[in-house]
């Protein structure tokens, strides 16, 4: 009896430690992670699990359509209200924090690096193409937009390099003997 009892107990308590340690499981079912293509089409976000237990979501910047400001140099968060933040690249800046599984979305918030604002967020899967943001400020001012799915695996957005020249093509050898 004894023999038999010992590995069911450390079967039970390896498979209780298992459950602790996985990430918590999405009661929503609509889990928003992935990497997203805004509505306007300037930017890809990834969605992922983050915090502790990967109980949450956050959303950072890992494409942009146009990464280089007018002077040629890598996207900053400029319009950011701390001096201090200002010198941020927008890629990789996590623009969404703190999504947490309510009400059959994910809410937190979202930075609006266009106002340099945080707004309060819902994001809900719709298909498994489509996701649902919708922002509010102060509960009162509010807006929604719809993202598509992205591929995973693209291209980082960084400089174009310089187009090689082609080579120049070899000239025919004029005809022999005449």
């Amino acid at each position: 009896m004894r023999s038999i009892l010992i590995p069911v107990l450390a079967a039970t308590l390896l498979s209780v430690g298992a459950a602790a340690a996985a990430p918590a499981k999405d009661p929503t079912g609509k889990d928003p992670s992935g990497t997203w293509l805004t509505e306007d089409g300037r930017a890809k976000i990834k969605i992922e699990k983050c915090g502790p237990g990967a109980a949450q979501a956050c959303g950072t910047v890992v494409w942009l359509k146009s990464p280089l400001n007018d002077q040629g140099q890598p996207r900053t968060d400029i319009k950011n209200p701390d001096p201090k933040k200002r010198s941020r690249p927008m890629i990789g800046l996590q623009l969404m924090e703190g999504l947490k599984p309510e009400d059959g979305a994910y809410k937190g918030q979202i930075y609006n690096a266009d106002e340099g604002k945080s707004y309060d967020v819902s994001v809900t899967r719709e298909s498994a193409s489509e996701l649902a943001i919708s922002g509010c400020l102060l509960k009162i001012l509010c807006g929604s937009q719809t993202w598509t799915k992205a591929p995973d695996e693209f291209a980082q957005a960084a400089p174009a390099a310089p187009k090689a020249k082609p080579a120049a093509a070899p000239k025919a050898a004029a005809p022999a003997g005449n």
